[in-house]
């Protein structure tokens, strides 16, 4: 379980920093209901990364490691697809990225989030985290390799439990200093946001090129064994 855990907190870290999930839940925060949509959208947020890591669990479990407990061919596959999309898309962003951080900008959807009911908060918190094309990719991966590894039944539970939980430290920590850091949070989370809307682009490309470069790295292993 050790090794697994190891393999798949690489791919939690990079689910946890995603700018844009940390920036629309601090703007949630901000909003009248804060309080309210702000937990809403972390539960959706858990759900979705919960299942769609459980559906890849599913799936790679009962044809994911040989008797020898080496991942299928099929695992090492996904990986490699999954790495080159990342190292092609982080490549993509970093070439995209503004020349000047302060000049970057909010995708437009988020000047809505103050007038977003309940429902459609979970549901967004849900989306960015099982559907986006940022975060899903690593999801997959994480669930794949925990499904190859020919564990019980009960440390898979407990492997993709820890996964979540790590991935979910970048909605979890702005709303625990929002609820907890009084008057003082509003301006630590304005801080946060600011910084992470200048440099989202980078930090994802650069982040998922090096996640690619290693998915590509655990793909060609895997088939050449």
């Amino acid at each position: 379980m050790g090794a697994v855990l190891g393999d798949v907190l690489g791919f939690a870290a990079g689910v946890a920093v995603s700018p844009l999930p940390i920036i629309a839940v601090i703007l949630i925060l901000a909003t009248p209901r804060g309080r309210l949509n702000g937990t809403v959208f972390t539960v959706g947020w858990i759900l979705g990364l919960s299942v769609l890591g459980a559906v890849m669990l599913a799936i790679a479990s009962p044809a994911g490691a040989s008797a020898h407990k080496h991942p299928a061919t099929w695992v090492g596959a996904l990986k490699l697809a999954l790495g080159l999309f990342l190292v092609v898309f982080g490549a993509r962003q970093w070439s995209r990225r503004p020349k000047n951080p302060s000049q970057a900008k909010l995708p437009k959807w988020m000047g809505t989030i103050d007038r977003l009911t309940p429902v459609k908060v979970f549901g967004l918190g849900t989306a960015l985290a099982a559907l986006n094309a940022k975060n899903a990719p690593l999801t997959i991966a994480a669930g794949a390799a925990i499904g190859s590894a020919g564990l019980p039944v009960g440390q898979e539970v407990v492997s993709l439990a820890i996964f979540v939980v790590i991935a979910s430290l970048g909605m979890l920590v702005p709303l625990g200093v929002f609820l907890l850091g009084g008057q003082r949070a509003r301006a630590t989370l304005g801080n946060w946001k600011d910084w992470a809307a200048q440099h989202s682009v980078a930090v994802m490309a650069v982040l998922f090129f090096v996640l690619g470069l290693k998915l590509l790295g655990d793909g060609v292993s895997i088939l050449a064994s």
